[in-house]
């Protein structure tokens, strides 16, 4: 004859049944910001370089002599490699042109190992690689920084660009280029599914990524 079942485990049963009606219920709802809809995953290539075409702030993250990290907001110029996909080999461009007196030009000439990450708060793109930064002028009045920094004025804050930079060209300045060799890149509201630990209770991957996975 069977026993009766472990009531408190029916309960238990029950809770979780609960909980995936109530999840399901919730993701099967539109989100009201379409921004938000994106489908989560990695982004395609035309949607990386729409993305990156935005002009978003680059975090730059690099050494000190020390060994302790330093992490830096910086405006950028984004330089496409023909044929480039963004993948594990891209070979793109990102240069960075930091002011004479900035220690994270020095950080970088001292140890040119680089982290960066572009992202868009309302869209939550986000574009990240580690790579390496290439030193090519060292605090120099006039080069090739001058043209870079032109186009990046422009990029960041449209027609008061030249208006900005003109006055503050016979500062010196440094020019790097921020060469990728390992890329990731995220698109939507949602989890990688490594991430996601099944059978807690709650919601499953594909409950809580309907319609955006």
């Amino acid at each position: 004859m069977l026993g009766r079942p472990d009531k408190t485990k029916l309960i238990h049963i029950n809770l979780m049944a609960g909980q995936r009606i109530f999840w399901r219920e919730i993701m099967e709802k539109k989100y009201e910001n379409e921004e938000h809809s994106l489908k989560a995953g990695a982004m395609v290539t035309e949607s990386i370089e729409a993305f990156l075409e935005k002009g978003m702030t680059l975090r730059l993250a690099c050494l000190k002599p020390n060994g302790d990290p330093f992490i830096v907001p910086c405006w950028h110029q984004w330089e496409k490699k023909e044929g480039c996909t963004h993948g594990k080999d891209c070979g793109c461009t990102f240069w960075v042109v930091p002011r004479a007196r900035s220690k994270w030009a020095e950080y970088l000439k001292n140890d040119p190992r680089v982290s960066a990450c572009i992202d868009d708060v309302n869209t939550m793109e986000k574009f990240h690689f580690d790579g390496k930064a290439e030193l090519v002028e060292e605090s120099v009045i006039g080069g090739k920084w001058v043209g870079i920094a032109e186009k990046m004025s422009i990029r960041y804050l449209g027609p008061d660009g030249p208006k900005y930079l003109g006055p503050t060209l016979n500062q010196p300045r440094w020019l790097f280029g921020l060469i990728p060799t390992r890329v990731k890149t995220w698109q939507g509201v949602g989890w990688a599914k490594s991430y996601w630990v099944e059978d807690t209770g709650g919601a499953t991957w594909a409950e809580a990524h309907s319609g955006i996975s």
